[in-house]
């Protein structure tokens, strides 16, 4: 995961992006794009709460906000 914090620019230039992949015809071009904007902490939390830890670490997400708020222990505790 990138320790490098991704503006709100880039994050709504990939957006816009998949959104065209997905609007082509490619949904797994558009999932695996849009898996890499990091996912909110906020998001990430209730997510781990769901659904837990293991189902969120498999999807892929880029969890390097998350990691910066909570710190890495949180990503396997």
């Amino acid at each position: 995961m990138s320790k490098e914090t991704m503006s709100i620019s880039e994050k709504l230039d990939i957006t816009l992006r998949a959104h065209d992949l997905k609007h082509a015809g490619d949904y797994e071009g558009y999932q695996r794009l849009l898996r890499t904007v990091p996912m909110p902490p906020y998001l990430a939390k209730v997510m781990k709460e769901k659904v837990g830890l293991d189902f969120l670490l498999s999807m892929g997400w880029n969890l390097s906000e998350v990691e910066a708020e909570f710190g890495s222990e949180w990503l396997i505790k």
